[in-house]
């Protein structure tokens, strides 16, 4: 899977949500409970493990996504990117200012090791 190069190496803390609905308009975040936050290598380790995510081919479920992570700056006001995966259908929806078009929609084998990893991060934050 691809993020934006430039936010990656600018993310100084990642916000792991746990994701309650759907936006209410395009760009906006998603809603939900923030479980934990990520900093330092624990940071590095989960952008590495996300960037290492397999490709998949689009399946549909309706895109219902569970979880999703938010990366800051170091002025951590606006989240450079927020990604949300859905596990049902494979898919990755990013947007933010960092995040271009090519981007923004993308498709990771949720059955891989590295996607089970990434799945037990999130479970093991939520209390």
């Amino acid at each position: 899977m691809q993020l934006p190069t430039e936010a990656v190496a600018a993310t100084v803390l990642i916000e792991v949500v746990r994701i309650s609905a759907l936006p209410t308009k395009r760009g906006a975040a998603y809603p939900g409970r923030a479980v934990a936050h990520w900093a330092g290598n624990e940071a590095a380790d989960a952008l590495a493990l996300i960037e290492n995510l397999p490709g998949s081919e689009q399946h549909r479920c309706g895109f219902s996504p569970g979880w999703s992570v938010r990366a800051y700056g170091n002025s951590l006001d606006l989240a450079l990117f927020e990604a949300a995966f859905c596990f049902r259908c494979h898919e990755v929806r990013m947007h933010g200012t960092a995040v271009p078009p090519e981007l923004a929609t993308q498709f990771f084998d949720a059955n891989t090791p590295p996607a089970q990893a990434l799945l037990a991060l999130f479970r093991a934050a939520a209390p």
